[in-house]
């Protein structure tokens, strides 16, 4: 919450889940600034916290299962003032607005760094399955494995057509909410699909850390998760039927 108190908005909360959380000075935060609205989306407004005003306070580093370049932080907010020019927009109640218009780039990001994992990974374990050598020959050489990269390859190179076009679509101011929701859903399910099979060639090296197709696995799984799970997705996708 963030209610008007003289000359400030006063916050009060805490967040979790918060990307760069330990290392950000400047912190856009969603408030409720106005608690008389009961629909959750609406008197919502962004609130820029710098994080050396008084009362803000960053909690613990999440321990994750991937991603572990990226700091998850918790966020806590006890009585922080900020005066009303700190409102994003210099309005109030229109957070969800703003969020909104830039939902679609985001979930277009997500599906950008879903087709980079999977053409990295299929890529990777091509090279391996070239030198991996079992019962006397390379395991490129067994026709299951050739099928596999097949499918692989196959989904890598669809992956990367479907995302170029809302990319262009994205160039255009042309891509819709529910392609948007297309593009994170199916390319991020794709991204753990492919990444699952690339770690299954691998077979043991492909759950040792020290093979990069295994953190590429354990990161892709909350790109499921994020910037709106793939069920929100699929609903989005349902509505504009």
């Amino acid at each position: 919450t963030a209610k008007k108190d003289g000359n400030h908005y006063v916050i009060n909360g805490s967040k979790t889940y918060i990307t760069n959380g330990q290392n950000a000075d400047l912190i856009l935060v969603c408030c409720k600034t106005d608690n008389e609205v009961q629909l959750a989306w609406k008197g919502v407004s962004i609130v820029l916290v710098e994080a050396n005003r008084e009362g803000f306070k960053r909690g613990r580093n999440l321990d994750k299962i991937g991603q572990d370049e990226a700091d998850t932080s918790e966020l806590f907010f006890d009585n922080v003032a900020v005066p009303p020019e700190n409102i994003l927009g210099g309005a109030e109640g229109q957070g969800f607005y703003q969020m909104m218009q830039q939902l679609p780039q985001e979930r277009l990001i997500i599906g950008c760094g879903s087709v980079g994992a999977i053409e990295g990974a299929v890529e990777r374990t091509i090279a391996y399955c070239k030198e991996r050598e079992a019962f006397g020959q390379p395991i490129i050489g067994f026709q299951n494995t050739r099928f596999k990269l097949a499918e692989c390859k196959t989904n890598a190179v669809v992956a990367r057509t479907f995302l170029d076009s809302c990319i262009a679509a994205h160039l255009k101011g042309e891509l819709s909410v529910e392609m948007a929701a297309m593009c994170k859903y199916w390319l991020s399910d794709l991204q753990c699909q492919v990444l699952d099979e690339c770690v299954q060639l691998h077979g043991g090296y492909g759950f040792m850390q020290e093979y990069a197709v295994a953190e590429m696995w354990t990161d892709a799984r909350v790109q499921r998760i994020y910037g709106g799970t793939n069920e929100i997705m699929k609903e989005l996708i349902g509505r504009s039927l």
